[in-house]
């Protein structure tokens, strides 16, 4: 056992070190798709509509996550039955793998469809493998781990999801300074992707030189592996409830919370905000680079105030500041955009004005007019009306059609160029992300040792790892690609923040109602 007979300081920082890498190097390959997903677009969805590509892109991106679950209870059986060590070594392999391949699949304009479906199968591969590593990173740390310190220890895995995001810029934007631009939008773009295999054999060497968690090894020798972990997850007694809770209570949460400050956060500043896309970039990940140290503050809090309270004060947080947050950062990331919507809003009128974003091309007069605006990042509301027609500033524009639209704004002071803030505007960009990313911290630090500490050592991999991927990868996962359609729906930059205000509501609740505290109950090797 390990308890609080700690182990030797050099053998635990190798213990977080390996672990650590390993999760941001799997992060990296899962994450290096969403950063590139404008050329991921172009490459393999493209379309005759800018908003369905993006769609079709985060669908994508949604369907590694979609499976997630299935990797969990694979990878969890194993993890429960053959080790924690073998099993996290197998999903790093598949991951990596997954990941080179899709720097090899040929463009749609090369092979058609076919494009497309190898990406989609690809991210299938990554979903799997994802599934597997976290449950067993956190849980290999943890097992290791003095009881008193489990909270700060277990941290640098979440951090790691968060270097993960942060190495996936970093490379990017270093490929894209280095390789000259032709050549980076033809194939240059690939080598983030190729770039992987390099950190899978780095990954595999700081690894093999694990040993076998010391809580397993224990259980191993007298006899007490799990028959059917997948299935005892489910009739242990009152696993149901704390699987419910860490998944609607915890999982979904935090992920939300995790996406919104990264991903939402980066689209926000590049769409509708009209940002210079590598300014935004370098804005994002920086902040992500600083934001880390809040998963290993909330950690290191979690050993001396509780796992339950960080997670719960943050979602109320998150409740109160999140759409000021955005507003803030919307004002300083692009005054001029911002005072011109205030200035003279537009107004579209017309029956049955809608746009379709998971269209191609749109049926109505009103919604092509709706789609080109949307794809330039117009802000407008809609009302009902007995024609089109487009109201700035409370004037009624004399010629409408989505040729002439957005000419039209810009002569009365919208502009749509990228543009890059003033010194000023940054540093304010930066504080609002660093205010999300400290509430993201303190929903996302104390997790990984809590939901390890909720449930019972024999089929502990399956049971953390079954909720927490449910959890992020279909309320999570789909975020980008539901708050995007929000936002193609509404014309408001802004309106996609409600799935996360919903979700975190949701989350608030269930913690309230049944999430324990597990401090202190050292529950790692006992039944």
């Amino acid at each position: 056992m390990v308890g609080d007979k700690a182990v030797a300081a050099k053998d635990m920082r190798l213990i977080i070190g390996a672990s650590t890498a390993g999760t941001i190097f799997e992060w990296y390959d899962f994450f290096i798709y969403a950063t590139l997903a404008t050329i991921i677009g172009k490459t393999f969805f493209p379309s005759g509509s800018e908003t369905l590509q993006m769609l079709l892109v985060w669908a994508g991106f949604a369907v590694g996550f979609g499976f997630r679950p299935l990797g969990a209870i694979l990878f969890g059986y194993l993890g429960d039955k053959l080790g924690r060590k073998y099993t996290f070594l197998a999903t790093v392999m598949l991951m990596g793998i997954a990941t080179a391949g899709v720097g090899l699949v040929p463009s749609a304009a090369s092979i058609g469809f076919v494009a497309p479906v190898l990406i989609l199968l690809l991210r299938v591969s990554q979903g799997l493998a994802l599934g597997g590593e976290y449950g067993g990173a956190a849980i290999y740390v943890c097992e290791h781990a003095a009881d008193s310190k489990r909270g700060f220890f277990t941290s640098f895995i979440q951090a790691g999801v968060v270097g993960g995001f942060v190495l996936s810029l970093a490379v990017v934007l270093a490929c894209k300074w280095i390789i000259p631009v032709d050549i980076w939008e033809d194939w240059g773009w690939r080598v983030p992707f190729l770039l992987s295999l390099l950190l899978l054999a780095f990954s595999l060497w700081m690894r093999l030189k694990l040993s076998e968690s010391p809580v397993f090894q224990e259980m191993k020798e007298q006899g007490e592996l799990a028959g059917n972990p997948f299935v005892e997850s489910f009739t242990y007694p009152g696993n149901k409830k704390r699987i419910f809770v860490a998944l609607f209570g915890v999982a979904a949460g935090l992920t939300v919370v995790w996406y919104t400050a990264t991903f939402s956060a980066l689209n926000f500043l590049v769409g509708p905000m009209r940002m210079d896309e590598t300014l935004a970039q370098v804005i994002v990940g920086l902040s992500c680079l600083v934001g880390m140290g809040f998963y290993i503050l909330f950690g290191y809090l979690s050993d001396r105030i509780g796992r339950r309270k960080p997670i719960v004060i943050g979602y109320v947080l998150v409740l109160l500041v999140l759409f000021p947050s955005f507003w803030i950062m919307g004002h300083y990331a692009n005054p001029g955009l911002a005072q011109a919507a205030e200035r003279a809003p537009v107004v579209v009128f017309g029956p049955n004005c809608a746009i379709n974003p998971l269209a191609t091309v749109q049926e109505s007069a009103c919604g092509k007019l709706l789609a080109k605006m949307t794809a330039n990042g117009a802000p407008y509301t809609v009302e009902p009306g007995p024609v089109v027609q487009v109201s700035v500033g409370g004037q009624v524009l004399a010629d409408v059609s989505p040729e002439t639209i957005i000419p039209a704004l810009e002569s009365r002071g919208y502009d749509f160029a990228r543009v890059k803030p003033s010194v000023g505007g940054i540093a304010m960009v930066v504080i609002i992300l660093l205010v999300l990313l400290a509430l993201s911290g303190a929903t996302y630090g104390p997790v990984a040792v809590l939901l390890t500490e909720l449930f019972p050592a024999r089929i502990r991999y399956s049971s953390m790892s079954i909720p927490y991927h449910i959890g992020t990868g279909y309320f999570g996962g789909v975020l980008p690609l539901v708050s995007q359609y929000i936002i193609a729906r509404t014309g408001d930059a802004y309106s996609g923040l409600w799935y996360t205000m919903a979700v975190v509501a949701m989350s608030l609740l269930v913690c309230l109602w049944g999430l324990p505290e597990t401090r202190g109950d050292h529950p790692l090797n006992k039944e």
